[in-house]
């Protein structure tokens, strides 16, 4: 069907915007990526945004939409609101309907993708800052594990986490595995972390995250530290990387993960790894995706490096 024409896939495809065309009647076959529009849409509540996470300008995004309402005989599906796009009535009983469609296309998509038995393309991991900054790294460098030279590693640091199911990674490297979901799943190894400041600096003063990261365990860590020794803030920031300038400026000491810490020549280590603020990662693939050549090179490369670096990552000097 018409339907998986222009279809854009992390694992490889370049996604490219379909030429411009008039909003169809109802009489013709239903376009796929109107459907993913509609549902991205009803998901982020505006075309910017919708447009922002399919990759695709606001005029297509526009002009899908119309397109999609036209095929329902231009009903509109939306109020239009000064905020954004709000599901109407109409629009919410295709809800469930377009998102039947998507899983079914995604289905096929991740098994046309599992089929392929070709060594290239781009792999894209969601994951955090440190795991992300770990993986750079050992694209080359202190590792004799090489990813495959055909694959192009793609490394999105998501706040939220990404859709696997939807197909917004490829892979995953998290703190937790899920709950519930058709994955595989496997542990990685886990980062160790400990105080550092700037080499004969006094640097009494702490670097930690905003409250907006507060929940995190070394902010919790870091906050008990200040709260015992009375010791001042000298910044909040919501970076690994804000907080490694800092501290390398020799404005404050701080929580780094040891990787990063230990392998710094301007840095000195003030405590043994900390227990409870060391960080695990799991791998996480959607099971049908784990048989593409690619992801299980992938998958293989980073079980490898966890492997051959766990001496660096648990701080053992």
């Amino acid at each position: 069907m018409a339907a998986l024409d222009g279809l854009a896939i992390a694992g490889g495809e370049t996604r490219r915007e379909p030429p411009t065309r008039p909003p169809r009647s109802n009489g013709g076959a239903m376009d796929w990526d109107d459907v993913r529009v509609f549902l991205a849409v009803v998901r982020t509540g505006s075309m910017r945004a919708a447009g922002r996470a399919l990759g695709l300008s606001q005029p297509t995004i526009a002009r899908r939409l119309a397109a999609f309402e036209a095929s329902f005989g231009g009903t509109t599906l939306f109020d239009r609101l000064p905020e954004g796009l709000r599901l109407n009535a109409a629009g919410e009983q295709l809800v469930a309907e377009a998102e039947s469609v998507e899983d079914a296309v995604l289905t096929l998509e991740r098994r046309r993708a599992a089929a392929s038995p070709v060594l290239s393309g781009t792999v894209r991991i969601s994951t955090g800052e440190c795991a992300a900054g770990f993986l750079a790294r050992c694209l080359s460098g202190p590792t004799t594990t090489a990813l495959p030279s055909g694959i192009t590693l793609e490394l999105v640091f998501a706040q939220q986490e990404a859709n696997l199911a939807r197909r917004e990674a490829d892979m995953a490297l998290r703190h937790q595995p899920p709950e519930s979901g058709d994955f595989y799943i496997s542990k990685a190894g886990t980062f160790a972390c400990a105080v550092y400041r700037r080499r004969g600096a006094d640097a009494s003063a702490w670097v930690t995250y905003p409250d907006e990261q507060a929940h995190y365990a070394p902010a919790r860590w870091v906050q008990r530290q200040v709260e015992e020794t009375e010791k001042p803030v000298a910044l909040r920031a919501s970076s690994m990387l804000m907080h490694l300038e800092a501290i390398r400026a020799g404005a404050a000491r701080g929580v780094l993960p040891c990787y990063v810490g230990d392998d710094h020549p301007l840095l000195e280590r003030l405590t043994p790894p900390i227990p409870e603020i060391a960080a695990e990662y799991w791998i996480i693939v959607h099971r049908d995706l784990r048989r593409a050549a690619c992801v299980r090179a992938v998958i293989d490369w980073v079980k490898a490096l966890f492997a051959e670096q766990r001496d660096v990552l648990a701080g053992v000097t």
